[in-house]
């Protein structure tokens, strides 16, 4: 029943949805978006939404409006104010107080022809047939549907601000969820030790050095200093499991060739997907110079909480 409702929407949709995108772009102050009831609920979740994406925004309750709250709402500020009726006590109050403070107000109702939808400057039609309670009193469709013209209205300025992953990153910078946006190679690798071996150093060598550097790999540099290989632990187990003489071995007849790179300055989430198609724990790190200065571990991912 709530798809049904959420599918019909876009047959409401008119002119009065794109000139409500434009007022609030073009508008010098915040966007305040209030509600009684369930309604004000899902006014603050498109706050939120709108604080997020780059649409400075601010929640007021209708029933606090009218006892003391309007001061709010500044000179400048364009007012969504969401009832699935449109004529409760509170919004049939609160409309007139916004209108002689000059605001502009955009309604969001499931009922157009209200006291709210008709006085609004522009008025979007969240209308359902029925609420999905059985009792067709509980406000279950008629919310899904003003939380989804709220998502809509918030896209469509995200887009027309050119809102970028960048930007989301600076109202995200907590979680996981900004840390993929932000988090580099070069923030993984700064408390990571370096294992590093020549070409001709003894497996012994190579051993102790990825003991003591406890991250299951080393690069191998050549003479003039270049990466020309990676051990991993499961090189030195296979060199076991083959060899039963290791003592004329050097790292240069073990180690893998070519193996995988990536720059200090990627970002981590791309160290991730690396790792996962390449089907390995670790990749080495260099720097704008293709110095070797690193080594990003599987570990290190999942402990930043992006794996």
């Amino acid at each position: 029943m709530e798809s049904n409702a959420i599918a019909n929407l876009t047959n409401l949709i008119n002119e009065d949805f794109e000139n409500a995108i434009e007022c609030v772009l073009n508008s010098k102050g915040r966007l305040v978006v209030t509600g009684i009831g369930k309604s004000a609920n899902i006014a603050a979740k498109i706050v939120a939404t709108f604080n997020s994406t780059g649409t400075p925004s601010i929640f007021m309750h209708a029933a606090d409006a009218i006892h003391g709250d309007l001061g709010i709402i500044q000179k400048d500020d364009v007012v969504i104010c969401i009832s699935k009726s449109g004529n409760t006590p509170e919004i049939k109050v609160l409309v007139p107080l916004i209108k002689n403070s000059k605001n502009k107000i955009i309604a969001i109702t499931g009922n157009a022809d209200s006291f709210l939808g008709k006085n609004a400057d522009f008025t979007l039609n969240s209308y359902v047939e029925k609420e999905a309670c059985p009792n067709n009193l509980a406000p279950t469709t008629s919310t899904t549907a003003q939380l989804v013209l709220g998502d809509a209205l918030a896209v469509c300025l995200l887009e027309l601000r050119g809102f970028s992953s960048t930007d989301f990153a600076k109202y995200h910078p907590g979680g996981a969820l900004g840390k993929r946006l932000y988090l580099r190679v070069s923030d993984l690798i700064k408390d990571n030790q370096l294992p590093k071996v020549t070409e001709d150093s003894t497996i012994a060598e190579v051993i102790v050095e990825m003991t003591e550097k406890r991250l299951g790999v080393t690069a191998v540099l050549s003479e003039d200093n270049n990466i020309s290989g990676i051990i991993t632990d499961g090189d030195i187990r296979r060199m076991l499991t083959a060899q039963s003489d290791i003592s004329k071995l050097a790292a240069r007849d073990i180690m893998g060739k070519n193996p995988k790179l990536i720059s200090s300055d990627a970002m981590a989430i791309e160290a991730l997907e690396t790792l996962e198609n390449n089907n390995i724990s670790q990749i080495l790190v260099t720097n704008s110079n293709k110095d070797y200065v690193g080594v990003v571990h599987l570990h290190d991912l999942i402990k930043e909480g992006i794996f």
